[in-house]
């Protein structure tokens, strides 16, 4: 494939990224899956978009599975090249999408691990009151009880925590802002950092939290963090910033049996993508909304 193509791919990520207002970790996403399917194509005698065939695509999904791709990955790369092919058919550079209708295996469905109630204790018990430590309490503490996604929480300005109204604000996926409550323990924590915050960030940084040079701080420090306190917990298990996010939504959801309140403090746009980070019964999730919700219950005959 020429330049050119590869032009389509880079006003496509650019559409993604500034129309869209995709996550820049997204977008490396597309980028990845993209350049695969440009190198397949240039190795497979495909000179352009227009000549991109349904058996094309087969052959694409095939090779990934053949190399030992897993099925998420290869719907993943798939959901990719759809998205870009519909880019260009609305921009009048195809007619049609060849990879419309090419599925790849179904890929077995994966429930999330957890902390119990007792480990997630035990992890938040942070003991020192160091700096780092009350950040690292304060970080912990933020994760567990508004469900925040690691790109959130590092996201996350002072201004954005209001202590007053016990709320965070928080952009998460398509650039969407929700307001979510933030629990008591929670907020002793963040008002314990935020009172020291001073002796780690920059005068002129403006990020909740900071790492050890006092610029806003890193996923990867985030994730060593969290990897150390766990271990001083004496948790034996792989433990990581998202894994605060599945275990506050079972546990949630255990104890209000509310799927739409923790969809919408989830921030999910599909209620399906709420069954996910839980591990009851979708069919049951949906009889217990059907018969809590005024307007899902059926009518008495």
């Amino acid at each position: 494939m020429d330049a050119r193509q590869w032009e389509l791919v880079e006003r496509f990520l650019a559409h993604q990224h500034l129309v869209r207002r995709l996550s820049v970790h997204t977008i490396k996403g597309y980028r990845r899956d993209l350049v695969c399917a440009v190198d397949f194509c240039s190795a497979n005698d495909v000179a352009c978009w227009q000549e991109l065939k349904p058996h094309h695509v087969r052959a694409f999904a095939a090779r990934a599975y053949a190399a030992g791709l897993s099925a998420r990955s290869i719907q993943r790369r798939l959901s990719g090249l759809r998205s870009f092919l519909n880019y260009l058919i609305r921009e009048e550079q195809l007619t049609h999408n060849p990879a419309v209708d090419i599925s790849a295996p179904r890929a077995p469905r994966k429930l999330p691990n957890t902390l119990d109630i007792e480990q997630m204790g035990r992890l938040l018990e942070i003991p020192r009151d160091d700096p780092t430590s009350l950040r690292d309490r304060a970080m912990l503490e933020l994760l567990y009880s508004s469900g925040l996604r690691l790109a959130e929480l590092i996201a996350l300005d002072p201004a954005d925590v209001d202590l007053d109204d016990a709320v965070v604000r928080v952009t998460g996926k398509g650039d969407k802002t929700r307001l979510i409550p933030v629990g008591r323990k929670a907020k002793a924590a963040i008002a314990d950092w935020l009172r020291v915050r001073g002796a780690l960030a920059r005068p002129e940084e403006t990020a909740m939290f900071v790492g050890v040079r006092g610029c806003r701080i890193s996923p990867r420090s985030v994730q060593d963090r969290v990897r150390h306190w766990a271990r001083q917990a004496g948790i034996p298990q792989r433990v990581y910033p998202h894994l605060f996010r599945h275990s506050f939504a079972t546990h949630l959801l255990e104890s209000s049996r509310d799927l739409r309140g923790v969809q919408e403090l989830l921030g999910h746009a599909d209620i399906s993508t709420t069954q996910i980070y839980t591990h009851l019964d979708f069919q049951h999730l949906a009889q217990i909304y059907d018969k809590a919700h005024p307007r899902a219950r059926r009518q008495d005959k």
